[in-house]
């Protein structure tokens, strides 16, 4: 338990600065994983703190020292969600309020509103190792046009908006997913117009998208690390390169592909070799790599364990790349 505590404590303070800033925001107050404690990852939404929860062990002592640690350490938590993922009860994988009443439903990040739903599935409804790549969407994409696939909740598609990009398609088969899409519109007053929001299977949509001649200044493709319809399989272990040339053609001349490659088993050398082998036809080279917070990798003072594989030369397992595309013309 001494060990736990001390954990918690190193990689607070190594998060001084998130503290410190006085606006609702998300980021990761303990990385277990990579912090010491692999049973645990604790994230702050707004003034909503959510455990997580790995192991399938009896963890009810722990979680109570880290319910206590939270409201004594974080005095303007107002709710603990615990998230069991190996839960066997109903709700449990989704979330249960073990402190509080109300969950946080939006949360402001660099000067942009999104919605949340932290209980909508086992995840929390917004990704915070994406932070660094929407600060880019909102700094790079102005008048673009943008295909956000596998959208998930649209975090990225609406940063792009509220970058002034001049058209989003969200493209997701999860209706539920995209209409809290629509929820961050609208707490951004941005014009919700449905054929934006595509709520189809990847593989159906990207060959519709193509026969009707479509192309965007970006594309984004965050897809799972593992997933299998009746239309196509998706696999990013060893399949990555397949769904880079699947959206390849939907990039203008000069455009971005941003791939994005969540897989912990493949290191950073191997992917980056892939990307590199994508490119030598000579139509997209590698334009930038985009690192992941400090917050979700664990700084060097609180880091206690490396991940199973190495991820130079990014510097987490969530691997960013910025493709620039070109077109014979």
């Amino acid at each position: 338990m001494p060990d736990l505590l001390e954990q918690l404590e190193k990689a607070l303070e190594t998060r001084a600065l998130f503290l410190e800033s006085g606006t609702p925001a998300a980021f990761r107050i303990f990385n277990g994983f990579l912090e010491g404690n692999p049973a645990f990852c604790i994230d702050l939404y707004g003034k909503t703190a959510l455990i997580q929860n790995y192991s399938r062990e009896d963890k009810a002592e722990e979680i109570e020292l880290m319910r206590n640690w939270l409201l004594k350490r974080l005095p303007g938590i107002k709710t603990i969600l615990l998230k069991e993922r190996s839960g066997q009860i109903s709700g449990q994988k989704r979330g249960v309020i073990i402190y509080g009443k109300e969950l946080d439903y939006r949360l402001l990040e660099n000067g942009t509103w999104y919605a949340l739903d932290l209980v909508l599935n086992r995840d929390a409804s917004f990704y915070l190792d994406t932070r660094n790549l929407r600060t880019w969407a909102k700094t790079h994409l102005t008048d673009k046009t943008v295909l956000n696939t596998f959208a998930y909740t649209g975090s990225l598609g609406v940063a792009a908006l509220a970058g002034a990009a001049s058209r989003v398609v969200q493209l997701d088969k999860n209706k539920a997913f995209l209409n809290l899409a629509k929820r961050s519109y609208a707490l951004n007053n941005f014009p919700v117009r449905n054929q934006d929001f595509m709520i189809r299977d990847f593989f159906p949509a990207v060959s519709q998208l193509k026969r009707s001649g479509e192309t965007f200044d970006c594309v984004f493709l965050d897809p799972p690390f593992f997933s299998s319809t009746s239309r196509g399989r998706v696999d990013l272990e060893t399949g990555s390169s397949r769904l880079i040339n699947k959206v390849r053609p939907l990039v203008k001349h000069g455009g971005w592909l941003i791939a994005i490659n969540n897989a912990l088993f493949i290191s950073g050398r191997e992917y980056l070799d892939s990307l590199e082998m994508s490119c030598s036809d000579g139509y997209m080279e590698i334009e930038e790599l985009i690192p992941i917070p400090l917050d979700i990798t664990g700084s060097p003072e609180s880091r206690a364990a490396e991940p199973p594989t190495d991820p130079a030369p990014f510097n987490h397992s969530t691997k960013i790349a910025v493709l620039r595309v070109k077109r014979k013309v």
